[in-house]
């Protein structure tokens, strides 16, 4: 991989800088930025050279991801918030989330619950990467929120073999300010997403759905995925899930991980 050099711009507060360059989303993608942040006046060809060169855009030591999420979310802002917020591996044992990606590289995807039919589909996507991601030295990890015992009866269900891992309380997802709520979860465009993905034979574990932890807490945090590490500071790329079933381009994610 050609060596990219990394941007300084001086700001207000200076953050430790990222040991990997940083990628954005592709523009016809979906992104946080699309979600929560005013339109900006680029024209397509404009977007395409920021796709391309991701270091053309204004951002600060430390920042991830687009112009506009590089001001929302400093990677020393995410480690901060990520501090003390602890998942559960398939044996019940806890262990920090940034341990995850102390000592390697891992791509680290959140699901919505473990009984969504949408995070079965994101599951698939991320199993047909997963030759390419271990080949390239990167773990594949996908975080849950909800019980070791679910989490268990997902890694079984779904064609992922990678790390998974329950969060019963959400504290990854609030740590990370995930979207959340009734009307980022039910969208004309997940509703025709899962009409798709009946279609192509993928259901949802009502079982799963209706116990009680995801009924209370409901489903309603939208998940995301970060590529990450070595160093629990090192977070290379983010996709915050504006709405439930916004997956991220594939081919991004492995341009951030495996390149």
């Amino acid at each position: 991989m050609p060596a990219h050099a990394l941007l300084t711009v001086p700001h207000a507060t200076a953050g430790p800088r990222l040991a990997a360059p940083l990628f954005t989303p592709a523009a016809t993608g979906p992104s946080l930025c699309r979600a929560n942040c005013r339109p900006v006046s680029l024209t397509n060809q404009q977007q395409r050279l920021r796709h391309l060169h991701p270091a053309a855009a204004a951002t600060k030591p430390g920042a991830i991801g687009s112009a506009a999420e590089a001001a929302a979310a400093p990677a020393e802002g995410l480690v901060r918030s990520l501090q003390g917020v602890e998942v559960f591996d398939l044996n019940g044992k806890a262990l920090p989330v940034a341990d995850l990606w102390k000592d390697r590289k891992a791509v680290v995807a959140f699901a919505r619950h473990f009984g969504c039919v949408l995070c079965r589909k994101r599951a698939d996507l991320l199993a047909a990467k997963q030759e390419a991601m271990e080949a390239a030295g990167v773990s594949p990890v996908l975080i849950g929120p909800g019980t070791v015992e679910q989490a268990k009866a997902f890694s079984d269900q779904t064609k992922f073999k990678g790390e998974v891992y329950a969060d019963p309380d959400y504290s990854s997802y609030k740590a990370l300010e995930f979207a959340n709520g009734l009307f980022s979860t039910f969208t004309p465009s997940a509703g025709l997403k899962i009409i798709q993905l009946y279609r192509e034979g993928y259901r949802q574990d009502w079982e799963l759905s209706f116990e009680k932890n995801t009924r209370t807490k409901g489903g309603w945090y939208q998940g995301g995925l970060l590529v990450a590490g070595p160093g629990i500071d090192n977070i290379s790329y983010i996709h915050k899930d504006k709405e439930a079933g916004d997956d991220p381009e594939m081919e991004d994610v492995l341009t951030a991980c495996c390149s």
